[in-house]
């Protein structure tokens, strides 16, 4: 067996020792959100590169606007994920998520080294390859299929804009990335992800205690969040508060992606992009307390790619032994 076919558990993977690390409180610190306009992306592409570059290497978390992807979609995106979570719950059960699979439903089966707990949630993922026998019936939900596909492609797309921006920040091919994340490829690993966190309407007070998510960072290259106005609670703590625990709260704004650095990115840039421990709190007094959706997609490199950065920081690993391993620290065996 080679050094690139070994699992990840051959390798220190310092990023589940540092979630472990930070499931208290902390506190809040005021910072601003690094917003991209990404209009013109051909054009301004120069430009564009460097405030990305800025962005990620500092914060590991920004917005993007005039990205391609319409707020119509996105709307439309949100209600199809409704229609979904409101099925019955023996509808769901029938797409239940396998333990080593990136792909169906799980129901408060996502527990953080953060805290320990589930995360009070449910939320159904969309890996293409590993979809067979998971879609829902079309009787069920008309037009889902169709709609979550074209969703989970313009999405791709957008994230091999912003990825080819670190391409050529980092020495790469422009479409480095791109080849590496292949749609069409028997190992393709992007994941669109619908999540449903509970309504705390009718919560005892002791519930409130607890986390919507508990903090965390990506594993993935890049992750890109949907977010709906007036359902807020996603806070960052980028590597620099890290220590103090500072969170910065993110809002959403229509319109607006929210993304973040993925630790397999952070690896593959050997370390120059920083992934940001991220987590959602659960509502204050005065706030929404109904149900919360969001919509992430995360891009990660095909199951073949081999991770290792242009200095050679880190030993090689591909892409399939480093996913493996993260599912594993991350879900509970059902």
């Amino acid at each position: 067996m080679s050094s690139i076919e070994k699992p990840a558990s051959s390798y220190a993977l310092e990023e589940l020792n540092r979630e472990a690390t930070i499931g208290s409180m902390g506190t809040t610190s005021e910072r601003s959100i690094p917003c991209i306009d990404m209009s013109d992306f051909e054009v301004r592409k120069s430009e564009i590169a460097d405030a990305l570059w800025d962005a990620a290497t500092v914060h590991g978390f920004f917005q993007v606007t005039n990205h391609g992807v319409s707020i119509e979609e996105v709307d439309n995106a949100f209600a199809t994920a409704r229609r979904f979570f409101d099925l019955p719950m023996e509808k769901k059960e029938k797409l239940l998520k396998k333990p080593t699979v990136n792909a169906g439903w799980e129901y408060r089966s996502q527990v953080r080294p953060s805290t320990g707990t589930p995360d009070n949630k449910e939320s159904y993922q969309i890996t293409l390859p590993e979809m067979a026998g998971l879609w829902p019936d079309e009787a069920d939900l008309p037009g889902f299929h169709a709609a979550m596909t074209k969703f989970e492609k313009d999405n791709w797309r957008l994230a091999m804009q912003i990825l080819s921006c670190f391409a050529l920040k980092l020495g790469f091919n422009e479409d480095f990335f791109e080849k590496n994340c292949e749609r069409s490829s028997p190992g393709y690993q992007c994941t669109l992800r619908l999540i449903h966190y509970m309504s705390m309407e009718n919560a005892k007070p002791e519930d409130f205690k607890h986390w919507r998510a508990g903090a965390h960072s990506d594993f993935d290259c890049l992750t890109l969040l949907h977010l709906r106005e007036g359902e807020g609670g996603l806070q960052v703590c980028p590597g620099a508060e890290m220590d103090s625990h500072a969170w910065t709260e993110v809002t959403p704004v229509a319109g607006a992606v929210t993304c973040n650095i993925g630790d397999m990115l952070m690896r593959w840039s050997d370390d120059k992009l920083k992934s940001t421990l991220h987590r959602v709190r659960m509502p204050q007094p005065g706030e929404y307390l109904g149900p919360r959706l969001s919509i992430p997609f995360f891009c990660q490199a095909n199951r073949e790619a081999v991770i290792e950065g242009p200095e050679k920081k880190y030993k090689p690993i591909t892409a399939e032994a480093y996913i493996y391993e993260r599912l594993h620290a991350n879900f509970v065996k059902r």
